[in-house]
């Protein structure tokens, strides 16, 4: 299943991680990064490493490479199977963090100049499963005030490189309005609408609306159904559907929706 919403806990609030894992999220973020001040860092990597261990499923992000907790996190990581999300990502990076944790996978979270201009190296790193984008961070790093629509170029470009390097939709960044749903599915219908296939959250009451933003909707489902009945039926024949001719693009997008439909995938 491929996840519609990533919910971060903090790494060094170990009350919160079953919690977070029962919130509906399609996957839940151990934080080790900017939810955890220096005085905690310690603390939060053997938390989350312990709660691994004892089969908890979760992506963990990792503090940055040249950070002081870069090195320690990824040797915490080495014996556990945890999918690993890379902060400040850039093909350097993630190549890196490939070799210190090989086999491993890892979801690049876009957060800077650098790391859009070098989005279509990182796609082809191995172990690079997903994009992210870190609009806030982005926003800070580009000089650009805000993180919304302004941000769209960027946006674009991470949905160009996901399909370049054949990965899923990727995953746009957080919402700052914690409650308000009506903000939440507004952010999610602008990024669903730019080819994005899921979001960050920053509040368990944000994983519902951003679930139902990216569930296909009714009439998707129905002209999938349309699609891949019409060319069931034409038997290798070239057909039409609603004056369209239906080729490769569209029986793959309509079997991607179908997919979405039959794993209920959060």
């Amino acid at each position: 299943m491929i996840p519609r919403s990533y919910l971060f806990v903090p790494g060094h609030r170990p009350d919160r991680f079953d919690k977070a894992a029962a919130a509906g999220a399609g996957a839940v973020i151990l934080d080790l990064e900017d939810a955890v001040g220096p005085q905690d860092k310690d603390a939060a990597r053997g938390h989350v490493r312990d709660w691994l261990a004892a089969g908890g499923q979760a992506l963990v992000r990792i503090n940055a490479a040249g950070t002081p907790w870069h090195a320690a996190d990824l040797s915490a990581l080495s014996g556990l199977g945890a999918e690993v999300m890379v902060p400040k990502a850039t093909p350097h990076a993630m190549a890196e963090v490939a070799r210190s944790l090989p086999g491993r996978a890892l979801t690049a979270l876009v957060e800077t100049v650098e790391g859009l201009a070098g989005l279509r190296q990182t796609v082809h790193v191995p172990g690079v499963a997903r994009l992210a984008f870190g609009n806030l961070d982005f926003g800070a790093d580009a000089r650009i005030p805000g993180g919304g629509a302004v941000l769209d170029p960027a946006r674009f470009e991470l949905v160009m490189a996901a399909r370049l390097g054949n990965l899923p939709p990727p995953v746009d960044g957080v919402t700052t309005a914690l409650k308000d749903p009506e903000v939440i599915a507004a952010d999610v219908a602008r990024a669903r609408t730019m080819g994005f296939g899921a979001k960050l959250c920053i509040h368990p009451a944000q994983v519902a609306p951003v679930n139902a933003g990216f569930a296909p909707t009714l009439d998707e489902v129905d002209w999938a159904h349309r699609i891949l009945a019409a060319l069931e039926g034409a038997g290798g024949a070239a057909v039409q559907v609603d004056g369209k001719m239906v080729d490769r693009p569209l029986r793959d997008r309509a079997e991607e929706i179908l997919l979405g439909v039959d794993t209920a995938a959060p």
